[in-house]
């Protein structure tokens, strides 16, 4: 599976929650690039390529990496899969890429 094709499988329930607001959103990351253990937390910001979580205990939010990136989101109400190639995008265009299973970047 291609990562555009990846985007194109998600059900329309899942693209909708996927384009909304992320931030704030409890979620359990199993799996990323320099993460030796799981963890879990709340996203406090994200960039193209990054995700901060607040994870208790911690004095700092932890910058992961969304290559890679597997674990669950708790989004409108529902727990989802981690989606790396699904939240790889700028958040601004994230809303655009998924409904309109349009291109990664726009230019």
């Amino acid at each position: 599976m291609t990562k555009s094709g990846a985007i194109l499988d998600l059900s329309p329930a899942d693209r909708l929650a996927y384009a909304g607001e992320i931030i704030g959103a409890p979620v359990r990351v199993e799996r990323s690039p320099g993460l030796r253990h799981g963890l879990e937390g709340v996203v406090v910001d994200e960039s193209l390529s990054m995700l901060y979580v607040r994870v208790a205990g911690r004095p700092a939010p932890v910058a992961l990496p969304k290559s890679g990136l597997s674990g669950t989101i708790l989004l409108e109400g529902r727990e989802l899969p981690l989606r790396a190639e699904a939240l790889r995008v700028r958040p601004e265009d994230r809303t655009k890429r998924l409904l309109t299973g349009g291109p990664r970047r726009f230019h």
